[in-house]
């Protein structure tokens, strides 16, 4: 007869090398990043938005995105290395920067488009796969920007065109981020749209004594549409099965 203890070591062992459930890891900027919500805050990162959406015991979300990060930064200050520590196989990642990638005038996360972007995004997806998980690329958010004539301007440049193009390169699931919320935006219109955002008369948050007008960070409503959008897009990928979802 073998050894129970052998036997009972090697069943341990087993299921400790295996997580419970996959972790989808968060990397970006402050469009996707948790923010503080006492005192009152209604600014939310969609990042933040995601897990009410999904299981609990189904996944675990961790989110690293982090307010005024580009890929460059997030690198250069490390940590980028400590999610790859943290990944393990069958875990996601979900990685979405732009907004501060754009930036030419701040050198500390200025990376362009076709150029040291590119590179940092086929770096995290190279990295990922390394540790046995599967990177999922997404394109920028896009701002609240209408002009006189009431049409929704482009302000991302050809940031979204190189993720795709590193997507399609490396064979990784997109996630059209965009142009949905450019669809979104536009289907709220130019005054509904403000709901998206962060659009406050001065007093009525006390973090905000005077009136606020922020075009590119999310309201609580905002942030959990545009979660929605993100769940939707993984499940016409087949990326997450739809008993993740509430």
């Amino acid at each position: 007869m073998k050894n129970p203890f052998l036997v009972l070591g090697f069943i341990f062992a087993t299921s400790a090398s295996v997580p419970a459930e996959p972790t989808l890891h968060l990397i970006g900027d402050s469009t996707m990043a948790d923010k503080i919500k006492e005192p009152a805050n209604p600014e939310t990162g969609r990042g933040q938005a995601l897990p009410a959406l999904l299981k609990p015991e189904a996944v675990r979300v961790v989110n690293y995105a982090m307010n005024g990060r580009s890929t460059k930064s997030f690198i250069d200050e490390g940590r980028w290395a400590k999610v790859v520590e943290a990944l393990q196989p069958g875990d996601f990642v979900i990685i979405q920067f732009g907004h501060n990638d754009e930036k030419e005038e701040k050198p500390a996360v200025h990376a362009a488009p076709r150029g040291a972007y590119q590179d940092n995004l086929r770096r995290f997806v190279r990295e990922a796969r390394e540790r046995g998980a599967t990177p999922i690329l997404a394109t920028p958010v896009a701002r609240r920007r209408w002009n006189k004539a009431g049409e929704l301007v482009d302000t991302h440049g050809d940031y979204p065109a190189a993720v795709r193009a590193v997507a399609a390169e490396e064979k990784v699931a997109l996630l059209e981020l965009n142009g949905l919320t450019a669809d979104l935006e536009r289907g709220h219109g130019v005054e509904g749209s403000k709901r998206l955002h962060l659009h406050y008369a001065g007093g009525v948050y006390a973090r905000w004594p005077e009136a606020v007008k922020d075009d590119t960070h999310f309201s609580e409503y905002g942030a959990a549409r545009v979660a929605a959008l993100a769940v939707q897009e993984w499940l016409r990928h087949g990326l997450a099965p739809a008993a993740w979802v509430k």
